[in-house]
Protein backbone atom coordinates (compact mmCIF):
# COMPACT_ATOMS: atom_id res chain seq x y z
CA UNK A 1 0.00 0.00 0.00
CA UNK A 2 1.14 3.52 -1.16
CA UNK A 3 1.97 6.02 1.87
CA UNK A 4 -0.87 8.44 1.91
CA UNK A 5 0.06 12.33 1.11
CA UNK A 6 0.39 13.58 4.54
CA UNK A 7 2.30 10.82 6.20
CA UNK A 8 4.86 11.23 3.17
CA UNK A 9 5.29 14.48 4.23
CA UNK A 10 5.94 13.86 8.09
CA UNK A 11 8.64 11.49 6.80
CA UNK A 12 10.72 14.60 5.03
CA UNK A 13 10.63 16.34 8.27
CA UNK A 14 10.58 13.26 10.89
CA UNK A 15 14.58 12.86 11.58
CA UNK A 16 15.31 11.43 15.27
CA UNK A 17 11.58 12.74 16.42
CA UNK A 18 8.60 10.75 16.53
CA UNK A 19 5.36 11.50 14.14
CA UNK A 20 2.72 13.07 16.40
CA UNK A 21 -0.61 11.97 14.88
CA UNK A 22 -3.65 13.79 16.17
CA UNK A 23 -6.96 12.27 15.96
CA UNK A 24 -10.22 14.48 16.21
CA UNK A 25 -13.13 13.60 18.73
CA UNK A 26 -16.80 14.02 18.01
CA UNK A 27 -18.19 17.25 17.56
CA UNK A 28 -15.12 18.34 16.18
CA UNK A 29 -12.49 18.53 13.07
CA UNK A 30 -8.94 18.28 12.46
CA UNK A 31 -8.39 22.38 13.11
CA UNK A 32 -9.51 21.89 16.96
CA UNK A 33 -5.55 21.27 16.82
CA UNK A 34 -3.71 24.05 15.40
CA UNK A 35 -3.28 25.73 18.65
CA UNK A 36 -1.35 22.54 19.58
CA UNK A 37 -0.05 21.95 16.13
CA UNK A 38 1.68 25.53 16.27
CA UNK A 39 3.82 24.50 19.09
CA UNK A 40 5.06 21.05 17.80
CA UNK A 41 5.85 22.37 14.83
CA UNK A 42 7.85 25.32 16.11
CA UNK A 43 9.74 22.65 17.96
CA UNK A 44 10.35 20.53 14.66
CA UNK A 45 8.23 17.94 15.46
CA UNK A 46 6.58 16.31 12.17
CA UNK A 47 2.35 16.36 12.81
CA UNK A 48 -0.14 14.92 11.22
CA UNK A 49 -4.09 15.78 12.17
CA UNK A 50 -5.85 12.98 10.75
CA UNK A 51 -9.31 13.56 9.72
CA UNK A 52 -11.41 11.09 12.04
CA UNK A 53 -13.97 9.72 9.98
CA UNK A 54 -16.61 9.75 13.30
CA UNK A 55 -18.52 6.30 11.51
CA UNK A 56 -17.32 3.61 13.95
CA UNK A 57 -14.66 2.91 16.05
CA UNK A 58 -13.85 -0.33 14.51
CA UNK A 59 -13.84 1.64 11.10
CA UNK A 60 -11.97 4.66 12.29
CA UNK A 61 -9.28 2.33 13.57
CA UNK A 62 -8.88 0.96 10.66
CA UNK A 63 -8.31 4.29 9.09
CA UNK A 64 -5.86 5.87 11.48
CA UNK A 65 -4.19 2.44 11.58
CA UNK A 66 -3.19 2.49 8.13
CA UNK A 67 -2.00 6.29 8.47
CA UNK A 68 0.33 5.05 11.17
CA UNK A 69 1.20 1.85 9.46
CA UNK A 70 3.07 4.43 6.44
CA UNK A 71 4.68 6.47 8.76
CA UNK A 72 8.34 5.75 9.08
CA UNK A 73 10.07 5.62 12.69
CA UNK A 74 8.22 5.85 15.77
CA UNK A 75 4.12 7.33 16.36
CA UNK A 76 2.95 9.66 19.38
CA UNK A 77 -1.07 8.81 19.03
CA UNK A 78 -2.82 11.35 20.19
CA UNK A 79 -6.97 11.30 21.00
CA UNK A 80 -9.18 13.85 21.81
CA UNK A 81 -12.78 12.81 23.50
CA UNK A 82 -14.04 9.73 21.66
CA UNK A 83 -10.98 10.16 19.13
CA UNK A 84 -9.18 8.28 22.44
CA UNK A 85 -11.12 5.12 22.25
CA UNK A 86 -9.94 5.53 18.58
CA UNK A 87 -6.47 5.62 19.28
CA UNK A 88 -6.20 2.59 21.53
CA UNK A 89 -7.49 0.39 19.20
CA UNK A 90 -5.97 2.26 16.10
CA UNK A 91 -1.91 1.18 17.99
CA UNK A 92 -3.02 -2.48 18.65
CA UNK A 93 -0.53 -4.33 16.75
CA UNK A 94 1.29 -1.41 16.37
CA UNK A 95 4.86 -1.53 16.97
CA UNK A 96 6.05 1.84 15.93
CA UNK A 97 3.40 3.52 18.45
CA UNK A 98 5.73 4.55 21.18
CA UNK A 99 2.87 6.39 22.70
CA UNK A 100 -0.58 7.44 23.73
CA UNK A 101 -1.68 10.51 24.99
CA UNK A 102 -5.44 10.81 25.74
CA UNK A 103 -6.73 14.63 25.87
CA UNK A 104 -9.65 14.98 27.82
CA UNK A 105 -10.20 11.46 25.94
CA UNK A 106 -11.61 8.12 26.81
CA UNK A 107 -9.63 5.16 27.24
CA UNK A 108 -12.23 2.07 27.66
CA UNK A 109 -11.20 -1.31 28.63
CA UNK A 110 -12.65 -4.36 25.91
CA UNK A 111 -16.35 -4.42 25.82
CA UNK A 112 -16.94 -0.74 27.10
CA UNK A 113 -18.22 2.17 24.93
CA UNK A 114 -17.98 5.85 25.38
CA UNK A 115 -21.80 5.81 26.26
CA UNK A 116 -21.28 2.97 29.09
CA UNK A 117 -17.80 4.20 30.84
CA UNK A 118 -20.65 7.37 30.93
CA UNK A 119 -22.62 5.47 33.22
CA UNK A 120 -19.74 5.19 35.78
CA UNK A 121 -19.84 8.80 36.26
CA UNK A 122 -23.10 9.83 35.41
CA UNK A 123 -22.40 13.57 35.66
CA UNK A 124 -21.72 14.84 32.29
CA UNK A 125 -24.24 16.57 30.79
CA UNK A 126 -24.02 16.04 26.96
CA UNK A 127 -26.72 14.34 26.43
CA UNK A 128 -28.81 16.98 27.54
CA UNK A 129 -27.50 18.90 24.62
CA UNK A 130 -27.67 16.92 21.81
CA UNK A 131 -29.98 17.99 19.01
CA UNK A 132 -32.69 15.17 17.48
CA UNK A 133 -30.26 12.52 15.64
CA UNK A 134 -30.35 12.61 11.77
CA UNK A 135 -31.40 9.39 10.10
CA UNK A 136 -29.35 7.93 7.52
CA UNK A 137 -29.95 6.01 4.24
CA UNK A 138 -28.11 3.02 5.96
CA UNK A 139 -29.92 2.70 9.19
CA UNK A 140 -27.25 4.47 11.20
CA UNK A 141 -28.11 8.24 12.83
CA UNK A 142 -25.64 11.37 12.78
CA UNK A 143 -25.36 13.18 16.39
CA UNK A 144 -24.80 16.69 16.31
CA UNK A 145 -24.38 19.30 19.58
CA UNK A 146 -27.82 22.07 19.26
CA UNK A 147 -25.42 25.05 18.39
CA UNK A 148 -27.10 26.71 20.99
CA UNK A 149 -25.98 25.25 23.76
CA UNK A 150 -22.54 24.32 22.26
CA UNK A 151 -20.27 26.95 23.92
CA UNK A 152 -21.18 25.81 26.99
CA UNK A 153 -20.83 22.52 26.84
CA UNK A 154 -17.95 22.31 24.76
CA UNK A 155 -16.09 25.15 25.27
CA UNK A 156 -17.18 27.33 28.14
CA UNK A 157 -13.44 28.62 28.53
CA UNK A 158 -13.13 29.76 24.78
CA UNK A 159 -14.17 33.40 23.37
CA UNK A 160 -18.09 33.01 22.38
CA UNK A 161 -17.91 34.12 19.13
CA UNK A 162 -15.05 31.17 18.55
CA UNK A 163 -17.20 28.83 20.27
CA UNK A 164 -19.95 29.58 17.78
CA UNK A 165 -17.93 29.17 14.42
CA UNK A 166 -17.04 25.82 16.17
CA UNK A 167 -20.27 24.63 16.37
CA UNK A 168 -21.89 25.58 13.01
CA UNK A 169 -18.65 23.50 11.39
CA UNK A 170 -18.95 20.61 13.87
CA UNK A 171 -18.68 17.20 12.39
CA UNK A 172 -21.50 14.99 13.53
CA UNK A 173 -20.57 11.04 14.57
CA UNK A 174 -22.63 8.21 13.99
CA UNK A 175 -25.14 7.13 17.36
CA UNK A 176 -23.69 3.93 17.30
CA UNK A 177 -20.14 4.80 17.65
CA UNK A 178 -20.54 6.08 20.48
CA UNK A 179 -22.40 2.97 21.59
CA UNK A 180 -20.22 0.42 20.36
CA UNK A 181 -17.88 -1.45 22.65
CA UNK A 182 -14.03 -1.59 21.85
CA UNK A 183 -12.71 -4.82 20.66
CA UNK A 184 -8.68 -3.72 21.40
CA UNK A 185 -7.22 -0.90 23.95
CA UNK A 186 -3.69 -0.96 23.79
CA UNK A 187 -2.82 1.92 26.68
CA UNK A 188 -2.20 -1.34 28.66
CA UNK A 189 0.77 -1.52 26.76
CA UNK A 190 1.69 1.29 25.75
CA UNK A 191 2.88 3.86 27.66
CA UNK A 192 0.28 6.34 28.55
CA UNK A 193 -0.61 10.13 29.52
CA UNK A 194 -3.26 11.68 30.31
CA UNK A 195 -4.62 15.91 30.51
CA UNK A 196 -8.45 16.61 31.26
CA UNK A 197 -10.25 19.79 32.06
CA UNK A 198 -11.38 20.13 35.78
CA UNK A 199 -14.43 21.61 34.08
CA UNK A 200 -15.02 19.41 31.61
CA UNK A 201 -19.02 18.58 30.98
CA UNK A 202 -18.74 16.29 28.49
CA UNK A 203 -16.80 13.95 30.30
CA UNK A 204 -16.53 14.60 33.90
CA UNK A 205 -13.57 15.14 35.73
CA UNK A 206 -14.12 12.49 38.03
CA UNK A 207 -14.31 9.42 34.73
CA UNK A 208 -10.66 11.26 33.47
CA UNK A 209 -9.12 10.13 36.97
CA UNK A 210 -10.07 6.41 36.89
CA UNK A 211 -9.00 6.42 33.52
CA UNK A 212 -5.72 7.24 34.15
CA UNK A 213 -5.22 5.29 37.10
CA UNK A 214 -6.69 2.40 35.46
CA UNK A 215 -4.48 2.76 32.64
CA UNK A 216 -1.38 3.55 35.33
CA UNK A 217 -0.48 7.03 33.48
CA UNK A 218 2.97 7.74 33.09
CA UNK A 219 1.50 11.33 33.69
CA UNK A 220 -2.14 12.34 34.54
CA UNK A 221 -2.94 16.21 35.00
CA UNK A 222 -5.70 18.01 35.27
CA UNK A 223 -5.95 21.95 33.95
CA UNK A 224 -8.45 23.84 36.76
CA UNK A 225 -10.86 26.28 34.54
CA UNK A 226 -11.00 24.16 31.34
CA UNK A 227 -13.08 22.88 29.22
CA UNK A 228 -13.98 19.60 27.22
CA UNK A 229 -12.15 21.71 24.14
CA UNK A 230 -8.60 21.81 26.51
CA UNK A 231 -6.07 20.98 23.26
CA UNK A 232 -8.01 24.68 22.01
CA UNK A 233 -8.61 26.86 25.45
CA UNK A 234 -4.87 25.56 26.90
CA UNK A 235 -2.74 24.79 23.97
CA UNK A 236 0.84 25.14 24.87
CA UNK A 237 0.05 22.66 28.33
CA UNK A 238 -1.28 19.69 25.72
CA UNK A 239 1.42 20.48 23.42
CA UNK A 240 4.53 20.06 26.26
CA UNK A 241 2.76 16.72 27.57
CA UNK A 242 2.76 15.46 23.60
CA UNK A 243 6.21 16.15 23.78
CA UNK A 244 7.22 14.93 27.27
CA UNK A 245 5.87 11.39 26.10
CA UNK A 246 7.44 11.87 22.71
CA UNK A 247 10.90 12.14 24.87
CA UNK A 248 10.22 9.52 27.49
CA UNK A 249 12.24 6.63 26.91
Amino acid sequence: MQATAPALAAEKETGSKPTIVLVHGAFAGSSSWNGVVADLKRDHYPVIAAANPLRSVKGDAEYVAMIVANVKGPVVLVGHSYGGEVISVAAAGRPNVKALVFVAGYAPEVGESGVSLSTKFPTGTLGETLAPPVKLADGTSDLYSDQSRYWKQFAADVPQADAVAMAVTQRPVTQEALGEPVAARSWRDVPSWFVWGALDRNIPAALHAFMAKRASAREAVEIAGASHVVMISHPHEVAKMIERAAEAQ
